[in-house]
């Protein structure tokens, strides 16, 4: 029998490399044609077109959110008001402008003097806290946007105050009122108050508080130790910016509180200046 011959066997063999005519080389996979083995190249399939955008064409749009107005909520408004209450009355107050008696020389020297202008300074430290908390209060209770800002801003000088007295106060040896707590808690629900019976009757507080505070200041004035001129030029300063709060809330819109309402503020004020004096 003669031997059967063997099929010959196919072999499959890699394509040779790519040359630069190649038209996968240049980097056109999506053509249709035949390899040297016969096998059909099949074209990549079309990537997906991404959907037609469907954003507002409003500009404000794509405005960052990070420049948006917070709103507060209730609770922020408290945190916050709790946390400006701490500062002022743990004596984290920093002035805003130049101390007023910065370059004018210490003249007491009689541990008396030091004694009693410290005593002044502190009684006006007292009432500088009490119309920080009643600007607060105020301002939490304001109708008005506008009147809201300008009693903020009006806080805001006379966290200038508090941190004069404070200045002065140390440099004469002497401390603040421990009774801090109480003069703001009280005069911050005043405040409230005040802010509750509307935004007229609230600034009319203003006109009388800064009216009753610049006369108490004058009387200071007179009383402070002669030759403490560096206390008097804090003083000064104060009772200027004073009048100041109490002609722009006149000037805003402010109205005469009723005669009783004045005499019960005086006297308020009278137990608190007393108080301070000796705690």
């Amino acid at each position: 029998m003669a031997p059967q011959r063997s099929k010959p066997v196919e072999t499959l063999r890699r394509d040779p490399p790519m040359g630069r005519g190649s038209s996968r080389a240049r980097g056109d996979a999506n053509c249709v044609g035949h390899s040297s083995h016969g096998i059909v190249l099949q074209p990549r399939p079309a990537a997906p077109k991404a959907p037609a955008s469907t954003a507002p064409t409003n500009p404000l749009y794509n405005v960052s959110m990070a420049s948006a107005p917070r709103v507060f909520t209730p609770l922020d408004r408290l945190i916050r008001e709790f946390d400006r209450a701490l500062r002022t009355v743990a004596g984290a107050n920093v002035a805003g402008r130049p101390y007023p008696a910065e370059g004018i020389p210490e003249s007491l020297t009689e541990s008396e003097s030091r004694r009693r202008a410290a005593a002044l300074m502190r009684v006006n430290h007292a009432g500088e806290i009490a119309a920080q908390a009643l600007y607060h209060g105020q301002a939490l209770t304001a109708r008005t946007p506008a009147v809201r800002e300008s009693l903020v801003e009006a806080a805001r000088e006379e966290t200038d105050h508090l941190a004069w007295c404070e200045q002065r106060i140390g440099e004469l040896g002497g401390r603040t009122s421990l009774l801090a707590p109480v003069w703001y808690a009280g005069s911050f629900a005043i405040g409230v108050a005040a802010g509750l019976a509307g935004d007229r009757n609230s600034l009319g507080f203003v006109v009388e508080t800064e009216k009753q505070v610049a006369e108490h200041l004058d009387s200071h004035l007179s009383e402070l130790p002669a030759g403490d001129d560096r206390s008097r030029q804090i003083v000064t300063q104060m009772q200027h910016d004073e009048q100041v709060h109490g002609a722009n809330a006149r000037d805003s819109g402010g109205i005469d509180l009723p005669g009783p309402v004045q005499r019960l503020m005086r006297a308020t004020a009278r137990v608190m200046t007393r108080t301070a004096y000796r705690i």
